[in-house]
């Protein structure tokens, strides 16, 4: 043990009136850098902003250095020769050899207004590839069911039902409970503002008109989304992984009528179903609140509601929800298409799918807001 210790790496600094010096002994080697206790208090001495390239290096009383020794002293002098060394020829020929072979130390660039109007360039650039595939996907898909209209016999009827399943059937207990608590949460807050001013009838009208309007598809969406959106991009984008994407593109198997097709046709038939339910789940939690918060029993509640929310809105929240249906699978396909072969790729086209697909989501129940604002109100 005394041996180790005596031929263990290790620096000695020596500071007087006239010079500052740093001195390195024992044995830099591959071995003696593997011990974990030897490699940590090493790493502590070379990290020290006091012991820099200023101080006078004197390497002569080594006993013996290797290319790893090496490498790590020419690490830690920042890539660049200390300004004072003292060492032998042996030593200098291989620290020469890193040096030779190693890169310079990375500096990071200064700010300047040329380096961040290229990189407004890049963004500008990838918004229109990322449209630019949005709109071929999208033509693509409308060409698929042109050719499933004229050639229904051709379609893949297996993959539509099998998506249909995954996407609708699987995801109802999530959506009836989410929305279930929803209509609870919202139900005790309503009833806390409409006893005030002694409004209790009203609740049905806010709850009606909210969930079946608006919160309904939208809740819906956003949690098919996340749920089956991202499964879509997973899919697809293990496809490219595995490089069965290749191989179907080989075969002339076209991608869109066999993978994005049968999933936007899918998603375009469950997600009004999704919504419907979703909303009669949320409907029923408000309606239980109600009862127990107001008073207000569940026969009033139900027929009140047909009398104070208009048909009108049932068949908007229907088409939004088939509008997002479809816009969720498009994006969830073309963002698993564009996923490299390679998993950190996949990952991170599954984030940008999710994220996507719950903005657009938004942006167009917004858009339909303003543009149907005169239609059940």
């Amino acid at each position: 043990m005394a041996h180790v210790q005596h031929t263990a790496p290790r620096l000695e600094k020596r500071v007087d009136a006239s010079s500052s010096q740093i001195g390195v002994y024992g044995r830099w080697t591959a071995d003696q850098l593997a011990v974990p206790s030897v490699w940590v208090g090493l790493s502590a001495q070379l990290q020290n902003p006091a012991t820099d390239i200023a101080f006078a290096w004197d390497l002569r009383s080594l006993e013996r250095m290797d290319h790893t020794g090496a490498q790590l002293l020419w690490n830690s002098w920042g890539r660049q020769w200390p300004a004072l060394l003292q060492l032998l020829p042996e030593q200098r020929a291989m620290l020469e050899r890193v040096a030779q072979f190693s890169l310079p130390a990375s500096r990071p660039s200064p700010p300047s207004w040329l380096a961040g109007y290229l990189g407004l360039g890049r963004r500008v650039m990838g918004v229109v590839s990322h449209l630019g595939g949005a709109i071929r996907l999208l033509g693509q898909l409308v060409l698929d069911l042109l050719h499933l209209v004229r050639h229904p016999l051709h379609a893949p009827w297996r993959d539509i039902s099998g998506h249909l399943y995954r996407i609708g059937a699987t995801a109802m207990p999530i959506t009836a409970l989410v929305g279930f608590l929803i209509g609870v949460v919202l139900a005790y807050l309503m009833s806390q503002q409409l006893r005030q001013f002694g409004a209790d009838a009203f609740i049905v009208n806010i709850l009606g008109l909210s969930l079946i309007r608006e919160l309904g598809p939208v809740l819906a969406a956003i949690l098919v989304a996340g749920r089956s959106g991202s499964a879509i991009t997973a899919q697809i984008g293990v496809m490219r992984v595995t490089e069965e994407l290749d191989a179907m593109r080989v075969l002339g198997i076209a991608k869109g009528f066999r993978l994005v097709m049968p999933r936007t046709v899918a998603m375009a038939l469950a997600m009004p179903l999704l919504s419907v339910w979703t909303t009669l789940a949320a409907l029923l939690g408000g309606m239980l609140a109600a009862d127990l918060s107001m008073g207000l029993t569940p026969a009033y509640f139900i027929s009140a509601l047909p009398k104070t929310v208009q048909i009108a809105n049932l068949w908007l929240a229907l088409a939004k929800s088939m509008v997002f249906g479809v816009l969720i699978a498009l994006v969830a396909c073309h963002y698993g298409l564009r996923v490299k072969p390679n998993t950190q790729s996949l990952g991170e086209g599954t984030t940008a799918s999710v994220v996507t697909s719950i903005t657009v989501v938004i942006l167009v129940d917004a858009l339909f807001a303003v543009v149907f604002k005169g239609v059940g109100l």
